[in-house]
This record gives C-alpha cells, structure tokens and sequence, in this order.
C-alpha cells in the first residue's frame, strides 16, 4: 500500500539533502506549467527549502490560459516567480530552420518548445543561481510522453520514481488545493488531453507499472510499445569505451 504523507516527508527530505550536497544556499528553479506535476514538485521544495530558496519560472507560448493557474500557484506557496515567453523564440527558431531550407514537422513542433524551455530555465538558474528541477512523473516517463533535453532534463527529479496516481496522493498530503492536482493536463497543441493522446488512462498504467496488471491486450501491447521505443529517453547516453 502506497504511504504518501511518508513518501511526501522521504521526498522533502531528499531535495535538502540534494542541495546541501550539491548546491548550499541555491534555489530550486521550477518551471511552472499549472499543471500537477510542477505544482507538486514546488510544493515539495517549499517544504525542503522555504519559500524564499524556491523560483517559479512561467514559459507560455503566446497566450496560454493555464498561466493564471500557474500565477495563482506562485502566490498560494508566497514564492518569487517571472514570466518568460517562449512564443517569440519558437517562431524565431521556426524562421530561421526554415531559411535552412528545412520545414518543421508535427514532431519539431511539438518538442521545439519544450527543449527552448529548458534553455530558458537554465538561463534563469545561471541569473539566480539555482538547480533546475525535473517534474516528469515515471507513468509519463515510461510511454515517452517527454520531450528528450526538454522537460525530461534537469538537476534533481523529486517525482520521476512516482507515478501518476501516487504523485497526486503526494500532492494531497501536502495540502494542496485540488485544482493545482487535478487540474486535466493536455498537450497544449491539439486540445486533447493527455490521456486521449495516449489512448488509455493514467490509471491503467499506473497499475500496469505497479502490478503488472492491464486486462484490454490492446492498450498493454501499446503501453509495453511506447516503453520500449522510450527507452533511449529513460537510460543513459552510450558512450563508445575505447580499447586502446
């Protein structure tokens, strides 16, 4: 049986331990999306840290109304935030691919700005002086549903060993208010949500992870499909191992 209150103090724990080792007197740089799992993790690291060693990071492209969820989230933890617009940069790095003589495809579009993202979260650690947090979850990370050096990078990941299902319980146990945990996450391009994207809910994966169990043979030769074309996400860089 999963123990959120004790995952949640385990979790806490471990982020001050990271930073006590690896970034003494640093702050959390968090991009918050409005989403659970950003949400979440600031939580986490308001608890480990204290709001004033915590920096929320807003990166809509263009207008997004899940901002203002983001916004309200910053205020509900009293942490220090800014908003950076991916939009311009997006467009920018579209233009310019296409002077290449290229043209960005369905796949380009979707990870470009996830990837500008990251750099813009590094650039904000660079300016502050922090460590950039992971917020991906292990349902997400397990059928690929990440971008590679966008929102699968970062320094410490607090969430990446939970799934869905058990991050919200976390999310509970910190007391959060239910529309920064169970707000419905969608991919921000077509207005499905995540799950009609994938094809199958969070909760038959997470209990596919957890107990091996999926009774649709459909949905378990998708999701044992995804995992296995992610695997290049989830595992370390080869490295050639010279001889010589």
């Amino acid at each position: 049986m999963f123990n959120a209150e004790k995952t949640k103090d385990e979790a806490i724990h471990w982020i001050s331990e990271y930073f006590d080792s690896n970034g003494a007197g640093l702050s959390a740089i968090v991009g918050l999306s409005g989403g659970k799992d950003s949400s979440i993790v600031a939580a986490l690291c308001v608890q480990a840290l204290g709001a004033d060693r915590v920096f929320g990071v807003l990166m809509p492209q263009g207008e997004q109304w899940d901002v203002q969820v983001a916004r309200d989230l910053a205020e509900h933890l009293g942490i220090r935030h800014c908003v950076i617009n991916i939009g311009e940069a997006v467009d920018s790095l579209a233009a310019s691919i296409a002077k290449g003589g290229l043209s960005m495809n369905r796949q380009a579009a979707v990870n470009t700005p996830a990837r500008i993202r990251m750099a813009a979260l590094y650039a904000a650690a660079a300016v502050i002086g922090g460590r950039v947090a992971n917020t991906c979850n292990l349902s997400e990370d397990w059928v690929g549903y990440s971008t590679k050096f966008g929102d699968s990078a970062g320094d410490f990941s607090p969430l990446s060993r939970l799934t869905v299902t058990e991050a919200k319980a976390v999310g509970r146990s910190l007391g959060l208010p239910p529309q920064f945990i169970d707000k419905t996450p969608e991919d921000g391009l077509t207005g499905l949500s995540d799950e009609e994207n994938l094809g199958f809910s969070y909760e038959t994966l997470d209990r596919y992870i957890r107990e091996g169990v999926c009774e649709d043979a459909r949905v378990k030769e998708k999701i044992d499909r995804l995992h296995k074309a992610s695997l290049h996400k989830l595992n370390a860089m080869p490295c050639y191992e010279p001889s010589a």
